[in-house]
């Protein structure tokens, strides 16, 4: 007769350990035998832990807990090494969100032990240390795209990032310079990047877009810049040309012809050096980078400039917003910012306060006119029938 503490059951077993509690394991789909995670109280305990991975194997639910004892660290690097078709600098960006916000607070911990509360810790703490909303929602959707894949493969049964609201961001509304301050900020930088704040405000260009132009790509009889690639920054030093960021982004754009002028003298200081050379380089005539050309040229001539807080990407945002005020539908504004999807391009057709006044002047105008044209015909009608009245007298 089995001893009773260790009872045969049909499936799985349990047995009561010298501490009192009791231990269930059973066995799974692969034939080997897995115990359960922790011990229980009572025997019912056990056998209701039993029943219910028992169910889980018949309705195909069940996870192996073994697959869930891979660290994270592990699991998130190799799922940015191999997520197909990221961008080198998506690839930079969530490698830094990775290594900066995430690994350090997970880094001792399996992917099988997350659990919702040790998200919610996390990015508690991660506002609490001052890092921006913005930075900690785009953490969030990292670590929540990285145990999407690991629910998808089993290894979790439910994706533990289930914080509503916590992957938006709401970034503050960027500033919109006036044509003025365009032109205050081309005045006040380094002259050999004139040209380029120009072109970044009244093409809508991206970064990278613009550190990739040659003089090939401008054309000054039509107006038009041609954008089919981009100069992309790579970790660690030096730089490489790749395609645009999306299908949409190889466009060609038409600017002012009020530019003309400059962008002759500008093309034709440096055409001396060859048709391959950048439109615009370091002094040493290397490819710009971003942070290199922010501090030692931006923030500069922002500060001659009396200006604070603006970005080199607030000029794509003026352009942007400037062309929407002219009146670009949805289709041309998204033509002109090389985006696939209208989101972007809707944000930039709210109406600002001086829109709104010309749209309510235009209304006005066109509410005067037709009033004008219906006391004409009243009158023209009362003539009429005065004309009428007459005639009928003197018949």
């Amino acid at each position: 007769m089995p001893n009773s503490k260790g009872r045969r059951r049909r499936f799985g077993a349990v047995r009561q350990l010298p501490s009192g509690q009791w231990q269930a394991r059973h066995r799974g789909p692969d034939g080997l035998m897995y115990p359960a995670d922790k011990t229980f109280p009572t025997k019912t305990d056990a056998e209701v832990w039993l029943t219910r991975k028992e169910t889980e194997i018949l309705d195909g639910d069940w996870i192996n807990p073994e697959a869930g004892k891979v660290l994270l660290t592990d699991f998130g690097t190799t799922w940015i090494e191999e997520r197909p078709k990221l961008r080198p600098n998506t690839v930079l960006l969530y490698s830094y969100l990775f290594r900066r916000h995430i690994a350090p607070y997970f880094q001792a911990k399996t992917i099988g032990e997350i659990k919702e509360a040790h998200v919610r810790r996390w990015r508690r703490n991660l506002l609490a240390f001052g890092v921006s909303e913005v930075t900690t929602a785009k953490a969030y959707r990292l670590l929540r795209a990285v145990l999407n894949t690991a629910a998808d493969d089993g290894i979790i049964r439910r994706n533990p990032c289930r914080i509503k609201g916590a992957g938006q961001e709401e970034s503050a509304e960027r500033p919109v310079l006036t044509i003025p301050e365009v032109y205050a900020l081309a005045d006040a930088i380094d002259q050999r990047y004139r040209v380029l704040v120009l072109l970044a405000a009244f093409t809508s260009l991206r970064w990278a877009e613009l550190a990739a132009l040659r003089p090939s790509d401008v054309d000054l009889e039509t107006c038009t810049v041609r954008v089919h690639r981009q100069l992309i920054e790579q970790q660690g030093g030096g730089s490489a040309f790749g395609p645009t960021k999306s299908k949409a982004g190889k466009r060609t754009v038409m600017f002012p012809a009020m530019l003309k002028s400059e962008l002759l003298e500008h093309l034709a200081q440096i055409k001396q050096h060859g048709p391959d050379v950048l439109m615009f380089t370091s002094p040493e005539g290397m490819p710009l980078r971003h942070r290199n050309f922010r501090r030692r040229v931006w923030l500069p001539a922002l500060a001659k400039a009396g200006h604070q807080g603006v970005h080199f990407h607030d000029l794509r945002h003026t352009g942007n917003a400037l062309t929407a005020d002219e009146g670009a539908n949805l289709r041309e504004l998204m033509e002109r910012m090389g985006h696939s999807s209208t989101r972007a391009a809707l944000i930039y057709l709210h109406s600002s306060g001086e829109r709104q006044r010309k749209l309510a002047e235009a209304v006005g105008k066109s509410a005067r006119a037709a009033l004008r044209k219906a006391e004409q015909a009243k009158k023209a009608s009362g003539t009429d029938v005065a004309r009428r009245q007459r005639d009928d007298l003197d018949s």
